[in-house]
């Protein structure tokens, strides 16, 4: 599987970041060995200072496809779920202001967890999902995927451009604004459309 992820996607997270909005997705990848075994507690890592969560809708991918069309594809969806983007943010912003890629603070072991897949019957054309992130009980993420600046089926069209979509593979859809950082003894839980999906213990 890959994992592919889309960055600056809310308006108000780019805004909260200081970043421009951009005017077509922002696409950066994880490999496999980013995914967090599912009840495995995240360790934070040595290299970091500053781990942020960030909370997203992801899409699975059902079947093989290359230049979809955005029509089509919401055909390719077999299942939703949350996801946590964890990002090292003081690696992060050395990256940047060297104009260097972000893999080394996005992409590292562990640092995707991803929730438990629901069918997305009943949800329509996915523009009016709804998801929190709660933090030791607190509610510290909101997002709707109105606000979303390119929403899935045009997600889904413009990386099936430069990557064959495969079954498994994952897309992280972005992140709204409310980010912010993890300790040790931290429990996060997605709620996607009233029901958990995931909860992730930080050690």
């Amino acid at each position: 599987m890959k994992i592919i992820c889309i960055g600056r996607n809310y308006a108000k997270h780019a805004a909260e970041l200081k970043n421009d909005v951009p005017d077509q997705p922002v696409i950066f990848l994880k490999p496999e060995t980013a995914l967090l075994p599912k009840g495995e507690a995240l360790q934070i890592p040595a290299f970091t200072h500053d781990l942020h969560y960030e909370c997203e809708l992801v899409v699975k991918i059902g079947k093989t496809g290359k230049a979809i069309p955005a029509a089509d594809a919401l055909d390719y969806i077999d299942g939703i779920t949350l996801g946590l983007d964890f990002t090292a943010r003081d690696v992060q912003e050395n990256l940047k202001k060297k104009s260097l890629p972000w893999e080394l603070a996005k992409a590292f072991d562990s640092s995707a967890a991803i929730g438990d897949f629901r069918k997305i019957d009943g949800l329509g054309n996915l523009k009016n999902v709804r998801f929190t992130l709660e933090k030791n009980g607190e509610t510290v993420q909101s997002g709707h995927t109105a606000d979303m600046l390119f929403p899935v089926a045009e997600i889904i069209a413009f990386a099936s451009r430069y990557f064959t979509l495969q079954p498994g593979d994952a897309i992280f859809t972005g992140t709204p604004e409310g980010v912010g950082p993890v300790k040790n003894g931290d429990v996060l839980k997605g709620i996607l459309e009233g029901e958990m999906v995931f909860e992730v213990r930080i050690a």
